[in-house]
């Protein structure tokens, strides 16, 4: 059978063994075209292709997730490390503390009233009602020396006495009189060549004592004894009269040899000045000591 030219045949859209080819195109014995694709395995396969990456992406997804979640944890630890330490929890309540079981016990109460204010020294000392410790020349000229920074000064002889009169030297012994002397008492001190004798006069009251001050006139007897010779009565000597309370304390002071007392002779008005200070050192603490036992018994 002849094919003659043109073709095969059968025409187009005929089933042949190289499947459809278009019109008018034929291939060459031995090569074949391309099979029809099977487009449902390839769709299939596709689809396969994406599940796998979507739970890759999804895996990828989670790791990245938890990477982060642990980033963050280790961050917020680390800050808390670095926090400084807190003395005790919020609102400065220990954990280790125990809180009171019970609340309802009355608050403590304080007295609106306030306490006196401590007894005056002064007023002790000031009036014999109060003044009741006993009073002796050596209560109050204690030891056998008075120190004052670097100077030393013997004790010389003490006297006390009712007859406040009998140890004074011109008016004085009327003014003591007439105020109402209670008692004198009388101590000598001496340094190089130096003596002062302080006489301690008291009275009832402290308004007594600053008019007996102020009257005084004459001054008090020089007393010698105890290594002391007779001083301060046929010579001019250095004299003074201070009030503090109800007592009146004097000082006469002069060489132990006589001589007269000028304003240039500094030893005598220091050794007086010093024994003065000390008297009323001692004056003022009768009236502590009065004044603390009368607070410890309020």
């Amino acid at each position: 059978m002849s094919f003659g030219q043109g073709g095969p045949p059968w025409g187009p859209g005929d089933g042949s063994p190289q499947g459809r080819q278009p019109y008018g195109q034929q291939q060459p014995h031995g090569r074949q075209g391309p099979a029809t694709p099977d487009w449902e395995a390839l769709a299939t396969a596709s689809e396969a292709r994406g599940r796998k990456r979507r739970w890759a992406l999804l895996g990828g997804g989670a790791v990245a997730t938890v990477a982060v979640a642990a980033l963050v944890a280790t961050l917020v630890v680390r800050a808390n490390s670095d926090a400084p330490k807190a003395s005790g929890p919020i609102g400065g309540v220990s954990s280790s503390s125990a809180l009171p079981e019970d609340t309802t016990a009355p608050a403590p109460s304080f007295s609106e009233v306030a306490p006196p204010p401590p007894p005056d020294p002064k007023e002790f000392v000031s009036s014999a009602e109060k003044d009741k410790a006993p009073l002796t020349a050596e209560s109050l000229y204690p030891g056998r020396k008075l120190t004052v920074g670097d100077r030393v000064y013997a004790k010389g002889a003490l006297h006390r006495t009712a007859e406040c009169a009998s140890g004074t030297q011109g008016a004085l012994g009327q003014v003591l009189t007439k105020h109402g002397c209670e008692q004198l008492v009388r101590a000598t001190y001496r340094r190089d060549g130096v003596a002062v004798t302080v006489g301690v006069a008291t009275f009832r009251t402290a308004a007594v004592a600053a008019e007996v001050k102020e009257e005084s006139s004459g001054n008090i007897a020089s007393l010698a004894g105890e290594g002391v010779p007779t001083f301060c009565r046929t010579t001019v000597c250095r004299s003074t009269a201070n009030a503090y309370g109800r007592y009146v304390y004097f000082t006469v002071g002069g060489f132990t040899n006589g001589d007269r007392v000028t304003k240039q002779d500094r030893a005598v008005f220091t050794t007086g000045d010093d024994v003065a200070e000390f008297t009323l050192r001692q004056i003022h603490r009768r009236g502590v000591a009065q004044a603390s036992r009368a607070a410890a018994t309020q």
